[in-house]
């Protein structure tokens, strides 16, 4: 694979910015085709857009960009996606495509059923190098119970966390949450540090729900809305990290493929990392969930639904993942947690973060 630099020859345009914005990149790689490039992610810091030809390279860098390229396109790599997606519904398993790599990972967990491995295989055959599989010697599991106090939200004797405060354009706010904590509508949540009522659970996703959209495929993630209408509550559009520091979300995006983000949660010291993968299988506990990211940051039980940020950006709502017992400043270990893209609640929902 050969990296193609963004240098400009000497009599171009000295005044071209150089392509620093997400979306921007994203919007490149759209107008070029699924059939021409292959992802962008970030590699030291800049954004680089994987292309399959040197007419699409030189557009990206026209647009102030670095292109790589390589050998399979988006639109390849997303047929061996969907051709996994296919052998259905395997325990313990995951798998998305890695722009920088050029291939759909497949990670295998613990409990994964012997026979998951030759089924990946056989489809892995069938473009050799397209699909890397890597064994994780960890279970896959949804983040709830087991709570301690702090920055919680409970309903039904269930615990979890706040994700983002949000807001529709009448005013009316919403608390965000993972949907596995309590599916379904109706039930009321409470804070977890005074009791104080939240409001109720009006919508949610968690493989089907009352709105069944993630990413515009009419199949499973993992959210839940709370109109947090309650007398006496003020939801604040703010993140709160353990120690008493608080962050203001102003903006939302979808996550990008090297990321830095941190993860916030009640039961454990926040966890910094960064997004490994943007639109992933993954099945926890005999649950589908398609379209998630995957990150490396830890968590633990009870902090399902908090929020991933970048900065002042909110990405993401924590659904569940490998079985940590201990998330701190010196963690250290194969993480692997996979979130909702907060992004999709919002289009889907009507909302806009705070």
């Amino acid at each position: 694979m050969v990296t193609v630099a963004a240098t400009l020859p000497a009599s171009a345009d000295t005044s071209l910015q150089p392509l620093t914005s997400p979306a921007r990149a994203a919007a490149l790689a759209r107008s070029l085709g699924d059939h021409r490039t292959a992802g962008v992610y970030y590699e030291h810091g800049r954004l680089v857009v994987a292309v399959t030809d040197q007419g699409a390279a030189e557009s990206v860098r026209e647009a102030g960009g670095t292109a790589k390229l390589v050998t399979r396109s988006a639109a390849e790599l997303g047929s061996m996606h969907h051709r996994l997606d296919q052998l259905g519904n395997i325990p313990n398993t995951a798998w998305g495509v890695e722009a920088k790599t050029n291939q759909v990972n497949v990670e295998i967990f613990d409990g994964a059923p012997a026979a998951s491995r030759q089924q990946i295989e056989k489809v892995a055959a069938t473009d050799p190098g397209a699909i890397r599989i890597d064994r994780v010697h960890s279970k896959l599991k949804f983040k709830s119970t087991d709570l301690r106090g702090g920055n919680g939200i409970d309903s039904n004797g269930w615990l979890c966390t706040a994700g983002f405060n949000t807001a529709n354009s009448s005013g009316t706010h919403y608390t965000l949450t993972a949907g596995h904590c309590v599916p379904g509508t109706g039930n009321v949540w409470y804070t977890d540090f005074d009791g104080a009522e939240i409001g109720t659970q009006t919508a949610y996703n968690f493989e089907n729900g009352t709105s069944g959209y993630c990413d515009g495929d009419t199949r499973g993630c993992d959210w839940a809305t709370i109109k947090a209408d309650a007398p006496g509550l003020n939801p604040l559009g703010m993140v709160r990290y353990w120690g008493g520091d608080y962050r203001q979300i102003d903006k939302s995006d979808y996550p990008m493929e090297g990321e830095d983000m941190d993860r916030i949660g009640v039961s454990s010291q926040d966890t910094t990392g960064s997004v490994i993968s943007t639109s992933v299988t993954v099945n926890m506990e005999g649950k589908t969930l398609y379209r998630m990211f995957e990150s490396n940051v830890c968590a633990l039980p009870g902090d399902s639904g908090g929020p991933a940020v970048d900065g002042s950006k909110a990405l993401g709502l924590l659904s569940g993942g490998t079985d940590e017992t201990v998330c701190n400043a010196g963690s250290s270990g194969t993480y692997r947690n996979y979130f909702t893209k907060v992004q999709t609640v919002l289009n889907e929902r009507g909302l806009h973060v705070y």
